[in-house]
């Protein structure tokens, strides 16, 4: 009991800052998600209407909830549950892997399992720390809830039902961890099931069957194959049925146990998939220290760019949704307005919204190749490169690159696939124009985060990933749900998503292209000229 004792007081401790980051950030979009409903949706004929034109349109049932009636919960409920959980599941999928597949990686995990600690002891430590962190998000998510006046039923089954998710991903993640040999490749795998769950769940919405007065909707089968159609279908604030939250639960345990037994069956470092043989001689296009950075980022690039092709079409084809819904409820084109900032046609708006959440993937991407930059010098694999003629500033200098090349390749890909849209419907050539323009801003506001990146991994190295992850997220809360949440206008300004350029009549209005361009050669010089001096900071 010792021993475990130790194992799960290390993992909180080292988890001190983003674990608790992942809880406070999900109990308060619940919080301020309260007060944008009901700011924007304050009448139940509001809510109605909205209801009714999403169980029309079954992209809509695709980014939101399950519609389950039309009180302020059960609409708060239809608007960011699988928000919430899915916050959750990120949270649960990064901590298990960190803790297992990342320690072996490290060569931290060998040390712990040749003392009397064994290897199971602290797998079983990882997984009593993610079951006590969604736990916590779960409390307080309800008590985020109940603190805004909704029912205490409801509240307690939203944040049962977010964490419940998070413990399925929880297993999921442990189980990816044994099978895949490094946790890039453990969380990938992890990250694209979340994305196949979330998007099965809005399918199984999509085809379901709408009630008489459409405001509520029983799920197709595809919706119960997901965690995040089991959370749903606890419907609060409505029926409030909580066993289909234990199923999440049980699936969550239940991958734990295989992720278990499949540790005692493989070597130290090794995985069950195997990898593919690499090559007996490098490709010339490896002769430079870029080109290795670039192939060892390329894959996860692509993945972000079809995720850009995707947005792109969707920004220039959903215009007509979007149309009905505000003929009937006026109050979605506001809404949209103070998300995007354009205050032209209906269909800009559009465009301008769907790039808001294109910059935020594209950020995400730039966060994802440089901090690949700590990963190597954590390992220790940066020393071999550094060992060649390469210097540190260059071998810095070609991560900050690569992370921009990657940047241009996600929004490339998304101003693409919206041309695609716009020749598709026929539809208004000016919005060939206003794609390019939204593109192009949200692509500084993304390399914002490539400089800003670079400059925390030589200020502080060792919280390079939790703090580039954390400034991408305040943006985007800023940014997207700032306006909604009724939070004043400078705040969402603080967030490069919201200050981007947007057409104006014939020309552009550039907002805060200016003060972006300097964020970015401010950090990226102070990155460049601090690195000079600093020494590596190899080990977690």
């Amino acid at each position: 009991m010792d021993r475990f004792g130790v194992l799960l007081r290390q993992r909180i401790r080292r988890d001190r800052v983003q674990v608790p980051l992942w809880i406070l950030g999900t109990a308060l979009m619940a919080f301020a998600g309260y007060a944008g409903v009901t700011q924007s949706y304050s009448t139940l004929a509001d809510r109605q209407n909205i209801l009714a034109a999403a169980l029309a349109n079954p992209v809509i049932l695709m980014f939101r909830g399950l519609p389950s009636g039309t009180s302020e919960g059960a609409f708060l409920a239809f608007e960011i549950l699988p928000w919430l959980a899915m916050l959750a599941a990120l949270m649960s999928t990064f901590l298990a892997v960190r803790h297992t597949r990342g320690d072996e990686e490290s060569g931290r995990a060998e040390l712990v399992w040749a003392t009397p600690a064994g290897r199971h002891l602290p797998t079983v430590a990882t997984i009593v720390h993610g079951l006590l962190a969604n736990v916590v998000l779960g409390a307080l998510t309800a008590v985020a809830l109940l603190a805004t006046g909704l029912p205490v039923a409801g509240s307690l089954l939203s944040g049962a039902a977010a964490a419940s998710c998070g413990v399925a991903f929880l297993g999921i993640a442990l189980l990816a961890a044994q099978l895949l040999r490094t946790s890039r490749g453990a969380n990938s795998a992890a990250v694209w099931v979340l994305v196949a769950a979330f998007l099965l769940r809005g399918i199984g919405n999509a085809a379901g069957t709408p009630n008489d007065e459409l405001t509520a909707i029983a799920s197709a089968w595809p919706a119960w194959l997901s965690p995040f159609g089991w959370a749903e279908q606890t419907r609060p604030y409505d029926v409030d049925a909580a066993w289909p939250a234990v199923l999440g639960l049980a699936l969550g345990l239940v991958l734990a146990a295989g992720a278990l037994a499949l540790q005692g069956l493989r070597d130290v470092d090794a995985g069950f998939v195997a990898e593919r043989p690499g090559r007996s001689a490098a490709r010339p296009a490896l002769s430079s220290p870029h080109a290795l950075v670039w192939r060892l980022t390329s894959g996860a690039v692509v993945g972000w760019a079809v995720g850009g092709l995707l947005t792109g079409l969707l920004a220039t084809t959903l215009g007509g949704v979007v149309d009905q819904i505000a003929g009937e409820n006026p109050a979605v084109t506001d809404i949209l307005e103070k998300i995007g900032g354009a205050t032209g046609g209906l269909d800009e708006v559009v465009v301008t919204v769907f790039f808001t959440l294109l910059g935020i993937l594209a950020a995400c991407c730039a966060v994802q190749t440089v901090v690949r930059a700590r990963q190597e010098e954590a390992r220790g694999t940066v020393e071999l490169v550094l060992s060649t003629p390469t210097g540190r500033v260059r071998w810095l200098a070609d991560h900050v690159i690569v992370g921009v090349g990657a940047v241009l390749i996600v929004v490339a890909a998304a101003v693409l696939g919206g041309w695609l849209g716009v020749w598709s419907r026929d539809g208004d050539t000016e919005l060939y124009r206003i794609v390019a323009v939204a593109g192009a801003g949200q692509a500084v506001a993304a390399v914002v985060f490539v400089a800003l990146t670079a400059l925390v991994f030589v200020v502080l190295p060792r919280a390079t990933i939790p703090v580039a992850w954390i400034l991408v997220l305040l943006a985007a809360l800023l940014g997207m749900f700032g306006p909604l949440f009724g939070l004043p206008d400078w705040t969402a300004n603080l967030s490069p998503f919201a200050v981007t350029p947007v057409v104006d009549g014939d020309g552009v209005d550039v907002r805060g292209l200016w003060w972006l361009v300097l964020v970015v050669a401010g950090a990226t010089a102070g990155a460049l000229a601090l690195m000079r001096r600093r020494e590596l900071a190899t080990g977690g």
